[in-house]
């Protein structure tokens, strides 16, 4: 498979995904509008984002960083985290256990 072959789903506004979902964990690759907010939220998942083009900032458990391509994150399980997309961002997400998005 190719990641051309997949379909980029919008899950939530401005965020364009492709999703990749193996036995115990999920890589979602992100196209995101400049502007584009993900309110504060948690899951049970560890998550590792790394930004690979643009500007995104986040916020994890109350701290705010401003992050450029090549920079990554591990947000632990079950902490709030929030985001906005300063520019036009790539963004890939790494999810153990597997992300269910609804």
């Amino acid at each position: 498979m190719n990641i051309s072959d997949i379909v980029s789903e919008e899950i939530m506004p401005g965020y364009h995904g492709k999703l990749i979902h193996a036995q115990t964990m999920s890589l979602v690759y992100w196209e995101v509008e400049q502007g584009a907010e993900v309110p504060e939220h948690h899951h049970i998942n560890e998550q590792l984002m790394q930004v690979l083009e643009g500007t995104f900032e986040l916020t994890v458990g109350g701290s705010t960083k401003v992050y450029l391509p090549g920079d990554f994150v591990v947000i632990p399980p079950n902490v709030p985290h929030s985001g906005k997309a300063v520019t036009s961002c790539r963004l890939m997400d790494i999810f153990s256990p597997v992300r269910e998005y609804k």
